[in-house]
């Protein structure tokens, strides 16, 4: 989404306020300037009772204070900088606020939580925010704000494609036409400028596959698709299965296509890998007969998330230890039949935005009550419905690989009792692994060093 047509010049300022409150009044008051139909004083309430209940604070100086409203925009966003920065509650005591976006969201936005989603992503990107709060002027500040949230920011200039590069693709074109593929995937994080590689298929359908990708980044509209999905292995096409698993629940890749994808070694600026997937043979006994791997209920972007998540939780861990974890997506109803509460239910009368997994302050939620015992029950929407959930599911018989202990066993077992998913991060080998009708299929391993 293109979130640069909500930002306006005059609701962008410098902040003259050093506290909280005070910033946020500057805010509203620049955002109910021009529309007269929002009450400063109601505004004001909301946003100061959205903070009682949960810090906005996203990390290198940002926070996003926002609030839904019954307004006719659909979003309004006001920006404040401070220069010598300000308290802010879930900040470090060595950390101050530097920016803040103000967002106020129409009621009726259907597509709230995922606005707030992209806004996190972007401003996760800490030279981004360096560049807006040292800008020298609000002017300057305003330009590099709109060309961030617009995906046009300069980017390096690009390097001429190196003989071995060209080379790469050159065959890749050749072994995509013999092997009878009908999609290219071009691993794009090989590369510090991933510009102009789609050019070099005509006639196939291209997926970009990359870790970090703009709203609106003008690169990946020369693709047919583009798939986002996170990387902590420097492998080779560490992201296949991840990336081939999310185009399968998109219907961007169907059951049955062949996909030559092209990559390499991330950040090496050289390609140096072709391979081609044939979906039918890769992912057969995951489907078996069925067509459908997503269960009815779930939407993609859910998954995703709870993927995203997953994979961090196998990396990071939790203050510097393992964490094994254990999720289980869709079919809440009858999921619900076969568990029961190991702990009180952290997430118990909760608003189901603010107990969503695609609201982005819901990260830290999760990874920290990934330390408690038991697994997370998620809608197919992705309302996170209880933690700490003991799985209680029918003794189907079947069997795992080696390795896999209780975690995968209840796992296992809970995908076959009924139309969920279940995903699993193992605390001693760092894998994540997911489990649809029993199957286990791992997407990424700690340890893992060869292709994917």
């Amino acid at each position: 989404m293109r979130l640069d047509r909500f930002f306006a010049r005059n609701r962008v300022l410098d902040l003259e306020s050093t506290d909280l409150q005070g910033c946020l009044e500057e805010l509203i008051d620049a955002s109910v300037a021009r529309f007269k139909d929002l009450d400063r004083s109601k505004v004001l309430t909301g946003v100061l009772q959205r903070e009682s209940t949960m810090t906005t604070y996203l990390g290198n100086g940002v926070a996003l204070p926002h609030v839904r409203l019954r307004m006719r925009q659909r979003y309004i966003i006001a920006v404040g900088r401070s220069r010598e920065g300000i308290r802010y509650d879930g900040v470090m005591a060595n950390e101050k606020v530097h920016l803040i976006l103000l967002l106020l969201a129409g009621d009726k936005a259907r597509d709230y939580l995922q606005v707030l989603a992209s806004v996190a992503r972007v401003v996760k990107e800490k030279a981004f925010i360096d560049s807006l709060i040292e800008a020298p002027d609000i002017h300057i500040l305003y330009d590099r704000l709109t060309a961030g949230f617009g995906g046009v920011l300069e980017k390096p200039q690009q390097k001429p494609q190196s003989k071995t590069n060209r080379l790469i693709f050159r065959e890749a074109a050749k072994i995509a036409r013999g092997a009878g593929c009908s999609a290219v995937a071009i691993f794009a994080d090989v590369m510090e400028n991933p510009t102009g590689f789609a050019a070099w298929f005509p006639g196939f359908k291209t997926i970009l596959v990359t870790r970090a990708l703009k709203d609106g980044e003008s690169e990946s509209r020369a693709y047919s698709a583009t798939i986002q999905v996170r990387s902590f292995s420097k492998a080779r096409l560490a992201q296949l299965r991840s990336a081939v698993l999310v185009g399968i629940t998109r219907g961007t890749i169907q059951f049955g296509e062949k996909i030559c994808c092209v990559g390499g070694i991330p950040g090496s600026e050289r390609f140096d890998t072709i391979v081609v997937v044939d979906l039918q043979a890769e992912f057969q006994t995951l489907l078996a007969e069925h067509l459908e791997f997503l269960p009815p209920d779930v939407n993609p972007e859910v998954f995703e998330r709870v993927i995203a998540i997953a994979m961090e939780l196998a990396v990071e861990g939790r203050e510097g230890r393992p964490v094994g974890c254990l999720f289980v997506l869709g079919d809440t109803s009858k999921v619900e039949k076969m568990t029961k509460p190991l702990v009180i239910n952290p997430f118990h009368g909760y608003g189901d935005e603010d107990r969503n997994i695609l609201n982005p302050f819901m990260d830290e939620t999760v990874k920290e009550f990934s330390l408690l015992d038991g697994g997370f029950i998620i809608k197919g929407d992705g309302v996170i419905t209880s933690a700490g959930a003991l799985i209680h599911a029918p003794d189907y018989y079947h069997e795992l690989p080696s390795g896999l202990g209780a975690r995968h066993a209840a796992a296992a077992a809970i995908s076959i009792a009924t139309q969920c998913l279940s995903i699993v991060v193992s605390s001693s080998t760092g894998q994540v692994t997911v489990f649809r009708r029993g199957v286990a299929l791992p997407l990424i391993e700690k340890d893992f060093s060869g292709f994917a």
